[in-house]
């Protein structure tokens, strides 16, 4: 499994959490505790928003704990929004393409979990996304697969909502084509306005999630960055978060069913 840490609020150097606390996304990435392994050395991202609409990201198919280049630009990067991820791999090569953060316009997605059984389905899924989307598509991994089909069912407009509906048709898909379904999913993406974040398990073994106050702003983790374990709350299985301007909101989540309407593959263009 795969640890991560978002951020957004005032402006914070990406140092903050990726390599100055104690228990810092560096130091999990060799030596997590909440994780069914205490290693994550199979690549790393970052992704920042600054003056510009799109966000900035570095990724690397080194262990985060050996690129000197990642701690010298989390120690002079600064943003109000950001995401980090060390990579445990579960499916697909380590490769460049297929370490988080996927990012797609304005958007950036990094995912904790995976989809049992994936080697099946990811044929009908990739079927499921129109060109533009598909061409997008640069790795093989389930978690890019899943940004796509979200955007494809409206993450622009409905984030949440795009998430219900593409984590539905995933269970559908699984349920009709394998027979027995297994999803295990948390995620944080933005737009680069609102951070939004999915904590949810078809077997309520949800990988963690964590929140906490951190400065003038918010930060969302897989694991708390400091033994001050007052200060994060543990987000429950079966939740959405939405950071914005306002502060912070968790409320329930549960994938949305659409049956066998959604599972039609997109007409491909002559």
């Amino acid at each position: 499994m795969c640890r991560w840490a978002a951020y957004r609020g005032d402006p914070l150097y990406l140092e903050e959490l990726v390599s100055s606390p104690a228990h810092s996304l560096i130091e999990q990435s060799h030596c997590a505790t909440r994780a069914k392994t205490a290693t994550n050395g199979d690549g790393f991202g970052i992704a920042w928003y600054g003056d510009r609409p799109e966000p900035g990201r570095y990724r690397d198919i080194l262990p985060a704990w050996s690129d000197c280049n990642l701690k010298s630009l989390a120690r002079q990067i600064r943003s109000p929004l950001f995401l980090a991820h060390v990579r445990a791999a579960t499916g697909g090569g380590t490769r460049r393409d297929n370490c988080h953060p996927f990012t797609h316009g304005t958007w950036s997605f990094m995912h904790n979990g995976q989809i049992a059984g994936f080697e099946r389905l990811r044929r009908p899924m990739e079927a499921l996304l129109d060109d533009e989307l598909f061409n997008a598509r640069g790795g093989t991994t389930d978690s890019e697969l899943m940004f796509l089909l979200a955007l494809q069912f409206g993450l622009r407009e409905a984030p949440i909502a795009a998430m219900a509906e593409m984590i539905g048709v995933v269970e559908d898909l699984a349920g009709s084509v394998i027979g027995s379904i297994l999803l295990r999913f948390t995620a944080a993406f933005s737009d680069g306005n609102t951070l939004y974040a999915i904590r949810y398990a078809t077997d309520r073994k949800a990988p963690t999630l964590y929140a906490s106050p951190v400065g003038a702003g918010y930060c969302l983790v897989s694991e708390p960055l400091n033994d001050d374990g007052d200060a994060w709350a543990e987000i429950p299985d079966g939740s959405a978060v939405t950071v914005g301007k306002n502060g912070i909101d968790v409320a329930d989540f549960r994938p949305e069913k659409r049956g066998a309407a959604r599972l039609q593959p997109v007409a491909v263009s002559a």
